[in-house]
């Protein structure tokens, strides 16, 4: 009897590639070395800035590791995790973009001949969540508290984040800018701080001028002007309205039809709707503002109530800047003209002030009493510098914020990596056994893993060296040899018999880096559950 043969179902795409086991693997490793690699000269003390063309032809000149990896466009899985990990790291921390990439990809090169010898994924996975949580140990166990309200202490770690960056011969600028923004957005809500410097710490790039001339503002600017050129425009101690409502006649939300019989319907039609504007108008102006700010449209005729008033209106305003200059003036956006209030009213501001700058007009709320929003006004030569700096400017605010946040410090300068480094080798030793050891301490180099966490300091120094004809890391630094198998750990040694805050001192001659303890702990979160993800896959 003949069994009748059973169609063939196809499931994927006859031209479609696919790839499973070791060979799928090692493309994820290859792939997320590569783009470790693209960020790999823009770490350290002598790290260069790297120039972009965006897909339209813009130009994008920037040493950030997240501004980088955006731009660039890539169809490999295993790489795309590698760019969203650094993307991650940006949004919950603000720094550490470019060390996260770096270690994720020396884990993935030390899991490599681990897979080459056939030990399973699974195996390699576990030993390095283990190591993982042992290491977060560490972080926590060398971390030291530090006093917020000292700014010095706050800007011996900002200062670190930006020595680096393009930024770094306006560090101390920079620095008390990023402190400064950072507690004026800062809200104590019992006893738990609320810094939102995201939507309340707006950055204003206005081309033209120096970057010393660069300002963090004690109020907000916004990028209008008055309706009228009438209307006054500077005003002491302004009484601030703002609202949420048009300032004339609400039109229909459907199509409306009127029919007039007579003539004088249609001088009816108009009489209503300047009635209505003016007792919208007149119940404003019964709380005698100075200033009225409102985001939908101001028609002409309001214009006409308000200028008689010599009152000053603002119309069109963004939603978010509605709400800061809410913080500053200590005044209530309003939703109906007819409800407003005296303690809607706002009277925080010291100055209202409209200035034009280039060929913009900017109106300012300044000297304002315990303002809760800042403008942060940045000025430089050109659109490429203004972005840069504000991305520099970024990675300081998230810092302050982090530190404020959470204020514990750890040693920079790759000293925290080397630290950890040591103490995984010794806890491989005594503690794990059997297969797992290996990811722990290998006797090659490439495969300890351990070694791969003080490979964040060793890529600084290579940065440095790569530029430097005499080959010597900058400042005296202990120079890490290369082209030697074992070398990288004997930097570690070195690390252990100096002290635990040994690191690359890329500030100067004695200099101490330090760096936030929340960066450093989802650097390494971040990277080594990459790393496992594109091993297991």
């Amino acid at each position: 009897m003949m069994i009748p043969q059973q169609a063939q179902i196809i499931v994927l795409n006859p031209s479609a590639k696919r790839e499973s086991g070791r060979k799928a693997q090692l493309a994820n490793i290859h792939a997320a070395k590569a783009i470790a690699d693209v960020v790999r000269t823009t770490l350290g003390p002598r790290s260069m800035l790297k120039m972009l063309l965006d897909p339209v032809g813009g130009i994008v000149l920037t040493n950030d590791g997240n501004a980088i990896l955006r731009e660039i466009e890539v169809a490999h899985p295993a790489a795309k995790s590698m760019i969203e990990i650094s993307r991650a790291q940006d949004e919950e921390v603000g720094d550490g973009t470019k060390s996260v990439v770096i270690l994720a990809g020396e884990f993935l090169e030390s899991a490599q001949m681990f897979i080459e010898k056939d030990i399973h994924p699974t195996i390699i996975v576990s030993a390095y969540f283990r190591a993982l949580e042992k290491a977060l140990k560490i972080v926590d166990e060398i971390a030291t508290d530090i006093n917020i309200d000292d700014d010095k202490e706050i800007e011996k770690i900002v200062k670190s984040s930006v020595a680096t960056k393009f930024v770094s011969e306006w560090g101390d600028l920079v620095c008390k800018m990023a402190i400064d923004a950072v507690r004026k957005v800062t809200i104590k809500k019992n006893d738990r701080l609320e810094i939102d410097t995201k939507r309340y710490a707006k950055i204003e790039k206005i081309p033209g001028g120096t970057i010393d001339e660069c300002i963090v503002l004690d109020g907000v600017m916004i990028n209008k002007d008055l309706t009228h050129p009438q209307m006054r425009r500077r005003i002491e101690n302004p009484r601030v309205v703002l609202l949420d409502c048009p300032l004339e006649y609400k039109k229909g939300e459907s199509m409306t039809n009127m029919e007039l019989t007579r003539e004088d319907d249609f001088k009816k039609a108009l009489m209503i709707e300047e009635e209505e504007v003016r007792k919208t108008c007149e119940a404003i102006l019964a709380q005698n503002p100075d200033v009225v700010i409102t985001e939908k449209g101001v028609s002409d005729l309001a214009q006409h109530f308000f200028l008689k008033k010599n009152v000053s209106v603002i119309r069109r305003l963004r939603k978010t800047d509605n709400n800061r200059i809410a913080r500053v003036t200590g005044a209530t956006v309003v939703n109906r003209s007819e409800e407003l209030q005296e303690s809607d009213v706002g009277t925080s501001c010291g100055l209202f002030e409209v200035k034009k700058i280039g060929d913009e007009y900017f109106c300012y709320f300044v000297q304002c009493r315990d303002p809760k929003a800042c403008s942060i006004v940045l000025r430089g030569a050109t659109k490429d510098v203004l972005n840069e700096v504000e991305r520099n400017l970024h990675d300081a605010m998230s810092v302050a914020r982090n530190i404020m946040l959470n204020p514990k410090l750890v040693p920079g300068g790759g000293a925290l990596e080397m630290e950890i480094a040591c103490q995984l080798n010794d806890y491989a030793t005594k503690e794990v056994k059997g297969t797992e050891q290996w990811p722990f301490k290998a006797r090659n180099v490439q495969c300890n893993r351990a070694s791969c966490l003080s490979l964040r300091s060793y890529t600084a120094d290579t940065g440095a060296e790569q530029r430097d004809g005499r080959g010597a890391p900058p400042y005296g630094a202990a120079r890490t040899p290369r082209g030697r198998q074992g070398d990288e750990l004997r930097h570690c040694r070195e690390h252990r018999q100096d002290r635990r805050h040994a690191g690359l001192q890329h500030l100067g001659p004695g200099g101490r880096q330090e760096a936030g303890h929340k960066v450093c702990h989802r650097s390494l979160l971040h990277a080594a559950e990459d790393c496992c993800y594109c091993v297991g896959d």
